[in-house]
């Protein structure tokens, strides 16, 4: 059974039908989904939830999709660490990383919004899967495509992680590098999905493929006990992952599955890239945007489609959004590392380096909890450490060389 009611605008509330469309025919404004949320208190309890496997579906009643999902069965149930060296290095009561670089298959939490976005892509009877990326996308859409049975086609700036381009293309894609940034993949990509009429998963399939993301906090909150933490730091790129923790505050608070939705979130970018953030402490309504020049390469989005409702979001909870540089990254991709064994990609190294400046701040108490959102796997972007982690000390086979490299 579904309980989608129908897609809505952000903007003005004008409802549409529940087809591939993104945008307000009346406002311009994007579009989301509305869901029946009295029919799902009905049916959807904490030991429903419990009685299922531990993947994403498991809150499968507000996904928006009409019948079974077809698309990343193994998606979600990642861990939530409870990482306690971490908080004794940041002198923080209680820390916590949900943690998303394992997630299934890719090594992402893009793995969520695009089970969601080819589950539905699928029922609206499209055959060719497609997307503008930065990395992580790129790889998830190759993967889940492939295993969908989908044609894709993949678009990113040309000059990403060799890693993410390397995990994308072994999917046997087609992918597409763009002499240009982001921005101007993805204005190239909407032209595209215009014409072609392909599941472009983040502009024509967007009002699903975001509802992917609450998962991700959906889980956090069930892992902690049905109970929220006092804070939650949450990267941003194009603004929609923070809109969508919120989102899923508000939907289990209304539905009774937790008891309050007092949480402040906190919103994270790169120096290099800040125009959210940017606009945050200048006290703008609306952001500028900005050319990026960042390692953070899968937050580099100049920009971001949901950075006005990502303000909204740390304004509303009494958060707050702050950024690193990138030597800040690389010291918090180390960190995390050395305290939890945690390799994170330098999304990671963004969301903690925040968290370390949200602590010195004042903003996040050291009597308080925090949960840390973790995205993506470090492996696929080595490069921004290759060369601040040391070399293996090189010895012959012989026990009186490894004697002598001990004295030193």
């Amino acid at each position: 059974m579904s309980y989608i009611k129908a897609l809505k605008c952000r903007e003005c509330g004008h409802p549409f039908p529940k087809e591939a469309i993104h945008v307000c025919e009346y406002c311009f404004g994007p579009l989301e989904v509305d869901y029946n949320y009295a029919a799902i208190k009905k049916v959807l309890t904490r030991k429903k939830i419990e009685s299922r496997d531990q993947n994403m579906w498991r809150y499968r009643e507000l996904m928006p999709i009409e019948g079974e999902p077809t698309v990343g069965a193994q998606v979600g149930g990642t861990p939530l660490v409870h990482a306690k060296n971490l908080a004794k290095a940041l002198k923080v009561k209680e820390v916590w990383v949900k943690n998303d670089a394992v997630n299934y298959p890719t090594l992402s939490f893009k793995d969520r919004v695009v089970a969601v976005a080819l589950t539905r892509a699928l029922e609206l009877g499209f055959k060719v899967a497609a997307c503008a990326s930065t990395g992580n996308l790129a790889n998830s859409v190759s993967a889940n495509a492939a295993a969908a049975g989908m044609e894709s086609y993949i678009f990113i700036p040309h000059d990403l992680e060799q890693g993410k381009v390397l995990g994308t293309l072994v999917y046997g894609t087609n992918l597409i590098g763009i002499r240009g940034t982001y921005d101007e993949v993805n204005r190239l990509c909407s032209e595209i999905a215009a014409k072609y009429k392909w599941a472009f998963v983040n502009i024509n399939i967007r009002p699903y493929y975001a509802e992917g993301s609450k998962t991700l906090f959906y889980e956090t909150m069930e892992q902690l006990g049905w109970r929220l933490p006092d804070n939650v730091v949450v990267p941003m790129a194009g603004g929609s992952l923070i809109t969508k923790v919120w989102k899923s505050i508000k939907e289990f608070h209304q539905l009774g599955l937790i008891p309050s939705k007092k949480c402040r979130v906190f919103g994270a970018q790169a120096t290099g890239c800040s125009p959210i953030t940017s606009a945050m402490k200048e006290g703008w309504e609306l952001f500028r945007p900005v050319r990026p020049k960042t390692i953070a390469k899968s937050l580099a989005i100049g920009n971001p489609a949901d950075g006005f409702y990502a303000m909204g979001v740390m304004r509303e909870t009494g958060g707050w959004g702050e950024d690193v540089s990138d030597e800040e990254i690389v010291d918090a991709m180390k960190l995390l590392a050395e305290t939890e064994g945690i390799f994170a990609e330098t999304a990671g190294g963004v969301t903690l380096g925040v968290t370390q400046k949200l602590i010195k701040q004042g903003r996040i108490k050291s009597d308080e909890s925090v949960v840390i959102c973790i995205t993506g796997n470090g492996l696929k972007t080595q490069e921004a450490v290759a060369h601040h982690v040391g070399k293996p000390q090189l010895i012959d086979a012989k026990v009186s060389e490894f004697d002598a490299l001990l004295k030193k």
